[in-house]
């Protein structure tokens, strides 16, 4: 009864949204209109990993080397600046309106109604998405329809699973936790083109096994191993290797992402290693039904300006008094 209320509430908010957006969308759901620059709107509210210093550095690349129109979107406080503590505001979701592809780097948000709705339109679309680590839970509301749509239902509707548990932090941005590994089962895929096993900062999420398992049509693309791990004694529940990188499709009409690319990676240090970089470029592109333009060996990768993050952590961890600074301007075709 839980889960069908869950499922009634998720409908009563998105059918409003849904509606809207069939009426509003004039671009293409399964990819991008021909000789037309995508836009990609990056929405970012984390307040443990650094997602407002490593999305912008993602949306710089896209701008440079691929010529896309791209908007970042921030968790900004009173006075402007950037503030991914403040849990209620994203300023910049009207971005979706018109988006290709939305990009999620968001944690626990508890945003109001017009916020949440625009995102929630936006899914409901079919337009495709790209989830980094905390997507899977990038909202937690209190009590009521919200919190019973948003908190679980709405991830595992989207991104294929929920927040459930990781293997622990163990020194956290001092040692590389997780192992990552090629699925055999999808080498080929364009996804993983230029990508290499690595190791991460990141520790392991658990999202399968044990009686977990994603949800819908996934290709898991990357196996991630625990170095570390704090279940070590429950490790038939939570085992010590899970996927850390997966695809999601779904038909046109159903109210979810054609397209999504997900993973569970993104502490901030992971994305200094290149192999990281082109696994994002390259979901981002696959994502936007845009693979025949992923080079055999891999999305051109290389930084644009800077990129020095800091760790990741919470509280006053984040770099104060930063405003959002556009990227560029919209390129022509």
């Amino acid at each position: 009864m839980k889960t069908r209320n869950a499922s009634w509430a998720f409908g009563s908010i998105c059918m409003v949204a849904l509606l809207a957006s069939a009426s509003s969308w004039g671009g293409e759901i399964s990819g991008v209109a021909a000789k037309r620059v995508p836009k990609v709107v990056f929405v970012t509210g984390d307040e443990e990993y650094r997602g407002e210093e490593s999305m912008p550095m993602l949306a710089r690349m896209l701008h440079e080397h691929l010529g896309f129109e791209v908007k970042v979107c921030y968790a900004l406080d009173t006075d402007g600046t950037i503030n991914p503590n403040r849990l209620d505001n994203i300023e910049g979701l009207e971005a979706l309106e018109d988006a290709d592809l939305a990009v999620l780097f968001t944690r626990f948000r508890k945003l109001p109604d017009d916020q949440l709705a625009r995102i929630v339109k936006y899914a409901e679309s079919g337009r495709p998405m790209v989830g980094f680590r905390t997507a899977t839970h990038t909202f937690r509301y209190d009590r009521g329809v919200r919190a019973a749509a948003m908190n679980e239902v709405w991830p595992i509707k989207v991104f294929g699973q929920k927040w459930i548990t990781h293997h622990g932090h163990f020194g956290d941005g001092n040692e590389l936790l997780t192992e990552v590994s090629i699925n055999p089962e999808f080498r080929e895929h364009p996804i993983l083109r230029g990508v290499k096993p690595f190791e991460t900062y990141s520790w392991l999420y658990h999202v399968e096994g044990g009686g977990d398992h994603l949800n819908g049509d996934c290709r898991r693309l990357l196996i991630g191993k625990a170095k570390k791990s704090g279940h070590l004694k429950e490790v038939e529940r939570f085992p010590l290797t899970n996927p850390v990188a997966w695809t999601k499709t779904a038909p046109a009409g159903t109210g979810t992402p054609q397209r999504v690319f997900f993973t569970t990676l993104g502490h901030p240090y992971d994305f200094k290693q290149e192999s990281m970089r082109k696994l994002a470029v390259n979901g981002i592109l696959w994502a936007l039904s845009m693979e025949d333009k992923i080079p055999l060996d891999g999305s051109d990768a290389t930084i644009v300006g800077e990129y020095v993050p800091n760790n990741s952590g919470f509280g006053d961890k984040f770099k104060k008094g930063r405003k959002p600074e556009p990227i560029g301007a919209a390129a022509k075709p």
